[in-house]
C-alpha cells in the first residue's frame, strides 16, 4: 500500500508539473501572437515623420518616411539572407532638411559589389525605425581597415557616421538604387511555443500513461 501511494503521489506531482509547463506554453503562444500582431500593425502603419527623440520602447517598429540627402560614407555590415545569398547591409547617413542626422539600412548588396561606387544626392524613403538586437559575446570586433562589421551596432555607427543614434530601415528609396532594400518583417522572430506546448502535454500524456502502468502492475503484484 505505501508503495502504491509513492507512485501515486510522484506520478501526480510530475503530471501537474508537465501539464503546467504546457499551459504556461499556451500562455507564451498567445503574449508572442499579440506582439507579432502588434509588430505587424506598426510595420505597415501608414509613416510618419521621424520623431525628434524616438526611443526603442516606444518608437520601435515605427513606420517613417524622410526626405534628404544620402552621405558618400557607407558602412557595410556582413549578412546571409534567407535565401543564404552572402554580402552586406549598406548602411549611410541621411541629412534631413532640418540638419539632422540619422542612419539608413539602405538595403543588401551581394558580396561582388562592396567596393563598387554608389549614388549620394537626395532621396525619399519609407521605413521603420529600428533597434537590432544582434550578435552576443562571440561576434567578431568591426574590421575597420577593411569596412566590415558584423552586426548593426547603432550607437558604433552613429559614431562612425556622425549622426543620431537612430536607424531606419529602407522599404523603398526614390529615386532607385543597386542596393536592393531589405524592409522590416517579422519573418525570422522566433514563435516556438506551440511546439514545446505540444512537447510538454505528450510528455504528460506518456508519464500519465507510465504511472497507470506501474501501478497496475503493482497493485497486480501486491494482490498476487
Amino acid at each position: 500500500m505505501q508503495r502504491l501511494i509513492f507512485l501515486s503521489v510522484i506520478g501526480g506531482l510530475g503530471l501537474a508539473i508537465l501539464l503546467g509547463l504546457g499551459t504556461w506554453q499556451v500562455q507564451r503562444l498567445a503574449w508572442k501572437q499579440a506582439v507579432l500582431e502588434t509588430i505587424q500593425s506598426r510595420v505597415a502603419a501608414p509613416p510618419v515623420a521621424v520623431p525628434q527623440n524616438p526611443t526603442e520602447q516606444d518608437d520601435r517598429y515605427r513606420a517613417v518616411s524622410a526626405e534628404g540627402e544620402l552621405g558618400a560614407q557607407d558602412l557595410h555590415v556582413f549578412w546571409v539572407t534567407k535565401d543564404a545569398a552572402t554580402g552586406y547591409r549598406v548602411i549611410t547617413a541621411l541629412e534631413l532638411r532640418d540638419g539632422r542626422r540619422l542612419l539608413l539600412d539602405r538595403g543588401f548588396i551581394p558580396a561582388a559589389a562592396k567596393n563598387t561606387a554608389r549614388n549620394s544626392g537626395a532621396v525619399l524613403v519609407t521605413g521603420n525605425l529600428l533597434w537590432p538586437d544582434e550578435g552576443d559575446w562571440t561576434t567578431p570586433a568591426p574590421e575597420v581597415d577593411a569596412n566590415i562589421l558584423y552586426t548593426r551596432d547603432v550607437a558604433y555607427m552613429a559614431s562612425r557616421l556622425d549622426t543620431e543614434p537612430v536607424l531606419i530601415v529602407a522599404r523603398s528609396i526614390s529615386p532607385e538604387t543597386s542596393v536592393t532594400p531589405q524592409p522590416v518583417t517579422t519573418v525570422g522572430i522566433p514563435n516556438n511555443h506551440l511546439q514545446y506546448a505540444i512537447t510538454w502535454f505528450s510528455l504528460a500524456f506518456i508519464w500519465a500513461a507510465m504511472t497507470a502502468s506501474f501501478l497496475w502492475r503493482s497493485r497486480a503484484k501486491s494482490e498476487g
